[in-house]
């Protein structure tokens, strides 16, 4: 069973990949593989940051499989939204 606080992360990751990855493909016209890398490393660097916060601040938590979730969600996200926009 996965934990609540996981699929949180995985949701926020999600957004964050949708997000992220519109912004690229819209103010940037970058290639595909391109966007999906940019993308992927700013998901991956804001999840990571956010746990060292936690880390640091002792607000919360620190896991990393927090941040191994929200990177799984960014993916998710990041895969939906180009399906949506190569469709339309």
């Amino acid at each position: 069973m996965i934990a609540p606080d996981k699929w949180k992360h995985f949701w926020v990751g999600v957004v964050l990949g949708l997000f992220i990855y519109a912004f690229f493909n819209y103010f940037f016209h970058l290639r595909t593989a391109t966007a999906i890398v940019f993308s992927l490393g700013i998901v991956a660097s804001i999840s990571y940051i956010f746990e060292l916060f936690s880390l640091v601040t002792g607000e919360g938590h620190y896991e990393l499989m927090d941040a191994v979730a929200s990177i799984l969600g960014g993916l998710v996200g990041i895969f939906s939204i180009m399906a949506v926009l190569h469709f339309v």
